[in-house]
């Protein structure tokens, strides 16, 4: 079977050699894969920064694709194109138990934890299969990835007409901030790259936007009177921001954290305590989520044709995914085709 294969972190690899995934078991679906975003997650596989991977690994987890052959016991139909929800839970632990798969004590991530979907065909339970309709293979693809800030933005609890900073203009944190507005919150983008909040406001129409600096406590102070933001979503994974993004939080806020680190975050507990501010964790996403990027994708309220920058097939992958690792310029997001157009 052809696919892409990093076999060591630095390293990609195009076969013809892996191995052919099987029949699928009860339940399970054997899939043609159409196309696979590329994450963030991603490049920091095969830069070597992932904390919870061994090698080799196929990567991919966001994934449109055909049913081939379902395996007993499963309803979608052969030919039917799918969304894939990644997160393969176990069903059974407290997470799972209280309707928080995303978060299951012994999740498996397709592309991190097992093989993922750089390749032609791949085996995935039906529970984590939806049926994508009329919503486009790209459209499938990008499901997922808008699913995190979906997750994170029904996470925080805010109501419409709240404030909301979303800090990190790359894909999820964009991702938060079209989320952000469809729940009616009024959106500023805070980034150190001018030229992703003018991709965001020229593009996305996300017109709010802060450079960030040596004056950014005043920046925030001038566009909240003072105040500070009602919600703070921090999608950078930098623990410099993450710790600092408590000082732009209102008395009574929120602050999510989106994106993860290895380090330790620290910030004094006084500020914490003072503002009697909710700090939440947001892994993920689940059903819910992609069932709401679904139904917005198909009523357009998410523009999905500028998000999507670059466009390749799994030939021009093996160097074109090292390139983007390298230089972002110019990339929102990245999709592989590997099936059909």
């Amino acid at each position: 079977m052809r696919g892409l294969i990093c076999p060591a972190p630095g390293a990609l690899e195009l076969t013809d050699t892996l191995p052919e995934p099987g029949a699928p078991p009860p339940g399970w679906a054997l899939l043609q894969v159409e196309q696979v975003g590329i994450c963030g997650t991603d490049y920091h596989i095969y830069e070597g920064k992932h904390p919870f991977l061994t090698y080799p690994r196929v990567m991919g987890h966001e994934i449109a694709a055909t049913v081939l052959v379902p395996g007993d016991g499963v309803t979608l139909a052969a030919g039917t194109a799918v969304i894939v929800n990644p997160y393969l839970s176990c069903g059974t632990c407290l997470a799972c138990r209280n309707g928080k798969p995303n978060c299951c004590a012994r999740i498996e991530v397709l592309g991190v934890h097992r093989d993922g979907a750089m390749c032609e065909r791949i085996l995935v339970p039906a529970g984590n299969l939806y049926p994508a309709g009329d919503l486009g293979l790209t459209g499938a693809a990008a499901v997922e990835f808008l699913a995190i800030g979906a997750h994170a933005v029904r996470r925080s609890l805010a109501p419409a007409g709240a404030r909301a900073l979303v800090i990190g203009a790359g894909p999820i944190g964009l991702g938060a901030a079209i989320f952000a507005r469809i729940a009616g919150h009024r959106v500023t983008l805070l980034d150190t790259e001018p030229e992703r909040l003018a991709f965001a406001r020229d593009r996305l129409g996300l017109a709010q936007g802060i450079v960030g600096g040596p004056d950014l406590a005043e920046q925030v102070a001038a566009r909240t009177g003072g105040e500070g933001f009602d919600v703070v979503f921090d999608a950078t994974g930098n623990a410099a921001s993450m710790r600092g993004a408590i000082a732009h939080v209102a008395q009574g806020g929120a602050l999510v954290y989106v994106g993860v680190v290895r380090d330790e975050i620290a910030f004094p507990h006084p500020e914490f305590h003072r503002r009697e501010m909710m700090l939440i964790a947001s892994r993920n996403a689940v059903r819910a989520d992609f069932d709401h990027v679904a139904e917005s994708l198909r009523a357009g309220r998410v523009p999905l044709d500028a998000l999507v920058t670059h466009r390749l097939t799994l030939d021009e992958a093996v160097t074109a995914l090292p390139r983007l690792a390298r230089t972002k310029a110019g990339l929102i997001k990245a999709v592989i085709r590997i099936g059909r157009a």
